[in-house]
């Protein structure tokens, strides 16, 4: 059994930004939609495609934002982008797919606890997360739970996190504290860049077991006496960081791999939701 995890949110943005906008007749933006509905049609052709989940962030703030003012909101999301989340989500569930919207955690939180529970069922041969997120890095498991990027048909495994970050999955949340996050608004430790963030925490792997004092760092590291200054400084701060960028895995949702078996998509659905994006050449894969 093959289980494919989608990031919904990724995928919508990636259409709205990557295809041409479209609008109907009634004047609604709906091209974003209509670029994820081909997507995961595509995917649902695959043979060996037989077990999904997609996630969505149906709100874009989270309990994170109650932990960190600093952190993403939707402001500077273009309205006629948020207005199709709704779709999109319709679009999903029309496919037969387990479609995860996501308000108090985040579309990343899902996935993440989706691909724990898949990992811990034997019948799971392999769980792909379809992202190419960052964040995500941390769910990977050997070759058993890998990251996969659609557009670049590109396979992470643990090693390729390794060969990628210079650390393993365990401590991206800890490199990402140290580096910071544009997108999810974590600014990160001044001075801290990610040669560094690497090279340090290769060797300590996570934020408490790095030395306050430079001397007692046995990694050759340059700046290293400002870099533990501002670490020092900042310790408390960074602490926080990692702890909005650790992704949950105990999200209350059903997403075992019996959840995630991909059903024939609704007909009616279909045709209702194609009607309303005023496309005329669909064709649902199942």
């Amino acid at each position: 059994m093959q289980v494919h995890l989608i990031d919904g949110t990724y995928e919508l943005f990636r259409a709205h930004f990557g295809a041409p906008r479209a609008t109907t007749s009634k004047g609604v933006e709906v091209g974003a939609t209509r670029g994820l509905l081909r997507s995961l049609n595509a995917l649902l052709k695959q043979p060996d495609v037989t077990h999904v989940g997609v996630a969505f962030d149906t709100v874009i703030e989270s309990f994170r934002n109650e932990l960190f003012s600093g952190y993403k909101t939707a402001e500077g999301v273009e309205p006629e982008l948020l207005a199709q989340f709704p779709l999109a989500e319709r679009a999903s569930r029309a496919l037969g797919l387990a479609t995860f919207s996501m308000v108090e955690f985040e579309a990343d939180d899902a996935l993440a606890t989706a691909a724990a529970r898949c990992d811990a069922d034997s019948r799971v041969e392999r769980v792909w997360i379809c992202t190419p997120d960052k964040d995500l890095l941390q769910c990977v498991r050997g070759t058993r739970v890998v990251e996969f990027d659609r557009r670049k048909e590109a396979v992470t495994d643990e090693d390729g996190v390794r060969q990628k970050l210079g650390i393993g999955p365990e401590s991206v949340p800890d490199w990402l504290a140290l580096v910071g996050d544009t997108a999810d608004g974590i600014p990160g430790v001044s001075r801290w860049g990610e040669k560094s963030a690497s090279l340090v925490l290769a060797r300590y792997r996570k934020l408490e077991s790095i030395p306050d004092d430079a001397a007692q760092w046995d990694v050759p590291v340059r700046g290293k006496d400002a870099l533990a200054q501002e670490l020092r400084a900042a310790r408390q701060d960074a602490m926080l960081y990692r702890l909005l960028a650790t992704l949950r895995t105990d999200v209350p949702i059903d997403c075992g791999p019996d959840a995630l078996a991909a059903l024939h998509s609704d007909r009616a659905q279909i045709a209702s939701l194609c009607d309303e994006l005023e496309m005329r050449s669909f064709s649902p894969a199942r």
